[in-house]
């Protein structure tokens, strides 16, 4: 089904416009709520896994990553209306669980974290350096979501392996701890069964 079609649909169209809405006070909601975790004081959890080796700066590997495998998404995900339509939902629900996860696990940073400056959440944001949003990690939670969402056997290879190498990559430089990793696949994948079982049931 391409765009004509799928905007013939007047139900198409008003879960379109429904989405976008949520997208928008998700997002606003999410920038609003890390100023606040930024202000709180958080847990230092051990992690032994961490302890294991000094971190060390991959901020470039990991936006490489995460940009191009983000326009390939887009690239390859806009011929299939629905499918993108799907992605941007479970996107939406899965920052809406996240703020939830945050809010109810503060944590402070790893005590020898290398800043990982995200340009699109700080500019979304006040602007200022993010330390907090933690639990659970956001940038492995969006690739797996793109891994997820993708049909083409060759796209789901690249970003299951965009998923992994981003994963290592935010744990080598100590972004976050072991267990936001974890939770970062377990909550996504959750979600993502969710939001197939409702489709379902429409």
């Amino acid at each position: 089904m391409n765009w004509k079609e799928f905007l013939k649909e007047k139900r198409n169209r008003f879960e379109l416009v429904i989405t976008l809405f949520l997208l928008a006070v998700v997002l606003t909601s999410l920038a609003n709520f890390l100023n606040y975790v930024e202000a709180r004081k958080g847990v230092l959890l051990p992690d032994p896994l961490l302890n294991l080796f000094n971190p060390i700066d991959l901020t470039w590997l990991t936006f490489a990553l995460i940009y191009v495998s983000l326009i390939v998404a887009i690239a390859t995900l806009s011929r299939n209306p629905k499918r993108l339509l799907f992605a941007v939902q479970l996107y939406t629900l899965m920052v809406a669980v996240r703020i939830l996860a945050m809010y109810l696990l503060p944590l402070q940073p790893p005590e020898k974290m290398i800043i990982l400056n995200d340009p699109l959440v700080e500019f979304f944001g006040t602007g200022q350096t993010l330390t907090k949003d933690l639990f659970f990690s956001g940038h492995t939670a969006t690739l797996l979501i793109l891994f997820l969402v993708s049909e083409k056997k060759i796209i789901k290879t690249v970003f299951l392996i965009s998923t992994i190498t981003v994963a290592i990559a935010v744990l080598l430089q100590h972004v976050h701890y072991s267990i936001d990793v974890l939770a970062a696949v377990f909550f996504t994948y959750a979600c993502y069964r969710f939001l197939q079982t409702i489709k379902k049931n429409e």
